[in-house]
This record gives structure tokens, sequence and C-alpha cells, in this order.
């Protein structure tokens, strides 16, 4: 069986709704303006969607949401407050929607050569997916580092402080 002609038939919304029970935190899916490139890493999946960037972004936060044992840590270009519509006509509406998308999300911007530089790191062990949209307009791309739903930072806090409490009496009892 060819995964590859498979992966190439099936659509961007049954591969999504596929691979979400599959992925868990340290993965990542990506909202990609259509200029985003398909990268080398293997772990690195590329789908062309032929879609609107905001319908695809919202089926993806939507999926996020419904699956329960993910969230996502939400990243965005810090160079998208600096484009402008003199350069990329269109972008204050993008900009606008996105907010609207993103309303009671929080959001982390940094410089766009970051994001990739984090993602790469994690293509290296974990699965990535990217959905490229129709858009043409720079800096759009929306990052979704996928972290554990029902566990958070401060319960795992509070778990490596047991551990290392726990390591030290068995430490002190020897």
């Amino acid at each position: 069986m060819n995964t590859n002609l498979d992966r190439e038939s099936e659509s961007w919304n049954s591969r999504l709704a596929r691979i979400m029970p599959l992925f868990g935190h340290r993965n990542w899916i990506v909202v990609a303006d259509s200029a985003y490139p398909a990268q080398s890493n293997p772990g690195i999946e590329t789908l062309f969607t032929g879609s609107d960037h905001s319908e695809v972004l919202g089926k993806v936060l939507a999926a996020v949401a419904a699956s329960g044992h993910v969230h996502a840590n939400i990243y965005l270009d810090a160079e998208l407050p600096l484009v402008t519509e003199a350069d990329a006509p269109g972008v204050s509406a993008v900009r606008r929607e996105m907010t609207r998308q993103f309303a009671g999300m929080t959001t982390r911007a940094l410089e766009h050569e970051q994001i990739i530089a984090r993602l790469d790191e994690a293509g290296r062990l974990f699965r990535i997916l990217i959905l490229k949209s129709t858009l043409r307009i720079p800096y759009t791309s929306v990052f979704l580092e996928l972290d554990c739903g029902y566990w958070g930072e401060q319960a795992e806090r509070r778990l490596r402080t047991s551990q290392a409490n726990q390591t030290t009496r068995t430490i002190e009892s020897r």
C-alpha cells in the first residue's frame, strides 16, 4: 500500500480528523500561508489545503478544542503587526480576523526564525502537520504547539518537587 499516494488523495479535513487522536504534547500543527516552504525533515508533513486561511485556522482550533487530550500553545510571527497595507493589501483584515478567532486565547509572538528553529527541533523527534492555506500575505502563519490537555504546568511542578523530595529522602535513608 502506497501511503504517500493515500495521503495525497486524502482531504486535509479528514487527515486532520485522523491525526488528532494520535497527536499529543510536543506535536505541532501549523496553519501556513501559501508561500510557506515544504520542509525536508521527514517528521514534518505538509499538505496544501486549497482553502481559505481563516477556514483552516477555525477548523484546526475547533479540532484541538474538541480533542480534550491536548490544548495549544499558539505562536504568531512577531513581524505580523509591522506588515503594512501598502506592502500587503488585506493584512489589516487578516489581523482582525485572527484576533476574532483567538478571542479568549493566549498567543505568543516570536520572530519567525525563532519559531522555525523550534519547529525544526521538535520535528527531529515528534510529528508536525503543516496545513498550507491559499492566503498570500506574509507572516500570517499560525503555529500551534500541542500540550497535554489534562495535565498542566502547576501539576508538573508539584510532581517534580515531590520527586526531588523523594529522591532526597531515599539518599538520606541510605
